[in-house]
């Protein structure tokens, strides 16, 4: 099982350094490609009608004028070990992770993250919790039940949960239940530490209203899941010893219809820790993912680049997780 983790590891770091060139490039190599030059880049960072000289002087500065591989060089190096930024006559140490200064307000990317990161993590692992429970035990239920006025209502429901866009839930959510029955008005982000309840309260609708979605999709996934594996031979050798009904399910058909369950839960949750751009714009929630929004409306290049690298290394991650987790669920997996 070590070696298993050690060969995940290196993939995983391997992985990372590949997005991390695949996303250089798109927002430096294909703009050049495109036509766009190192002046036209450095004019983000200086005011209206810049002088020649001070754009020759932030191009230099910012390295602009040096070759792609030399910049990546310096855009990897920042992220993992800092970056000096000569800013005019002074020099500006840019600490670890670097992902460079803002376009707009000239301040660290990196520090604007970190303070919307908890947003963005309450509500993630607040609707996934929320909608892995759900959706897998409305599965299982239903087929347990197959054929039963239960199995039919729930993948009816199932079924409109996967149809509705997010946006459109979160808005009716919120004419129902904030604005025409105020029972969570007035919806604002109140920090854990400051008030754990009103932290929940303020929450709870975009949990509902996120984990709808996914909870639909993860209830026919473990339906069907189920009844493939209820069908399988040594699910009946299981029943012949005598094993009980709920031994057989949980021990055997549950376990084995999890393996793909856990696949995607692990992406679904990296990808909601890159940012909920939908369902934080909606509720107007101050994380990463109304971060994205605002550095794509601003185009500011390195927010964006930021918020992309970040949502990338959230969801390899998820995905070495997922690869241990199979260990533990299915031993065969090492030895792949």
């Amino acid at each position: 099982m070590g070696a298993y983790i050690v060969r995940r590891l290196i993939a995983a770091v391997l992985l990372l350094v590949i997005v991390t060139a695949i996303t250089f490039a798109i927002f430096f190599l294909v703009p050049r490609l495109a036509g766009e030059s190192s002046t036209q880049l450095a004019a983000q960072y200086v005011g209206r009608d810049p002088s020649p000289e001070a754009l020759a002087a932030v191009e230099k500065n910012l390295g602009f004028d040096q070759p792609l591989y030399v910049q990546y060089w310096h855009f990897v190096h920042g992220i993992v070990a800092g970056r000096t930024f000569q800013f005019g006559p002074d020099a500006s140490h840019c600490d670890v992770p670097c992902f460079g200064y803002s376009f707009k307000s000239h301040l660290p990317v990196w520090p604007q993250i970190t303070s919307r990161i908890p947003v963005t993590l309450s509500l993630a692992i607040g609707a996934a919790l929320l909608w892995l429970v759900t959706g897998v035990a409305i599965g299982v239920l239903s087929a347990l039940k197959r054929g039963s006025f239960f199995d039919r209502f729930s993948m009816g429901i199932a079924l409109a949960g996967v149809s509705l866009p997010i946006f459109f839930t979160a808005l009716i959510s919120l004419a129902l239940f904030s604005y025409k029955w105020p029972i969570f008005a007035n919806l604002h982000y109140v920090g854990f530490s400051e008030n754990p309840l009103e932290w929940a309260k303020n929450l709870v609708l975009p949990w509902v209203t996120l984990a709808f979605l996914y909870s639909a999709l993860y209830a026919r996934l473990t339906r069907a899941g189920m009844l493939e594996t209820m069908s399988e031979d040594y699910i009946r050798t299981a029943r012949a010893k005598g094993l009980t009904e709920r031994q057989v399910v949980v021990r055997h058909g549950l376990r084995a219809a999890l393996t793909p369950i856990i696949t995607i839960f692990g992406l679904d949750l990296g990808l909601l820790l890159g940012g909920a751009v939908l369902t934080e714009t909606a509720f107007s929630l101050p994380g990463v993912g109304q971060y994205a929004v605002q550095a794509i409306t601003e185009n500011d290049l390195p927010k964006i680049m930021a918020v992309t690298t970040l949502a990338a290394l959230f969801i390899v991650v998820a995905n070495l997780v997922v690869d241990i987790l199979y260990v533990a669920l299915d031993p065969r997996v090492r030895y792949r």
